[in-house]
């Protein structure tokens, strides 16, 4: 009778015994994780569907907020001349540097719209005076052959100063570029202008 008392108090668990705590139970790093670890390509895969939208409504969505977005960061860069969102066309320190070379000179063909909205303003009033009709035609073949000797000059000058400051840099349509800003009034010109008239590039 003592005999088995013992026994199953022996094999008995103390009452007072807390049970263990499971939050506080750390898995063994050696232990398996019950998963096999997915590989680079299939995270990557997982990534890839999770940012995949949903249907085509919401990707045409997506798609129109990042191009408001992207086009909102050029106009700022265009008015602030943040080289990181330029377009590609002005992006570079060769175009940088025939921007500033532009800007920083007076050029006859950057008054060629305001003075050709006179001359034709002119004609309009004149039409019956044949007088008037002569000085505007004098005055628009004045205008063009100043733009054009200009735009020559200027071209010329342009490519001599790119040469020397980039000679081994591809310089391919940096003169057109040039010559094409000189023909833009400076407070309309894209991107804006960094530096003033008479200051050196």
């Amino acid at each position: 009778m003592f005999k088995s008392r013992s026994k199953d108090e022996k094999a008995a668990p103390p009452q007072d015994a807390a049970p263990a705590d499971l939050s506080k139970q750390t898995r063994d790093p050696q232990a398996p994780k019950g998963r096999p670890t997915p590989k680079r390509a299939e995270a990557q895969s997982q990534r890839r569907t999770l940012a995949t939208p949903a249907n085509r409504k919401e990707a045409a969505k997506r798609a129109r907020e990042e191009r408001r977005a992207s086009m909102t960061k050029q106009r700022q860069a265009l008015a602030g001349g943040d080289e990181r969102y330029l377009p590609a066309r002005d992006k570079g320190p060769v175009r940088r540097f025939v921007r500033d070379w532009v800007d920083s000179r007076w050029h006859a063909a950057e008054f060629f719209l305001p003075v050709a909205i006179v001359i034709l303003a002119l004609g309009m009033i004149g039409s019956r005076n044949a007088s008037l009709l002569t000085l505007t035609s004098i005055l628009w073949a004045v205008m063009i052959v100043a733009m054009v000797g200009q735009s020559v000059f200027t071209a010329r000058l342009l490519k001599k100063a790119l040469r020397e400051r980039f000679p081994n840099e591809n310089l391919r349509g940096a003169v057109f570029y040039g010559v094409m800003r000189t023909m833009q009034l400076r407070r309309m010109r894209l991107p804006k202008p960094q530096v003033k008239r008479g200051q050196q590039p």
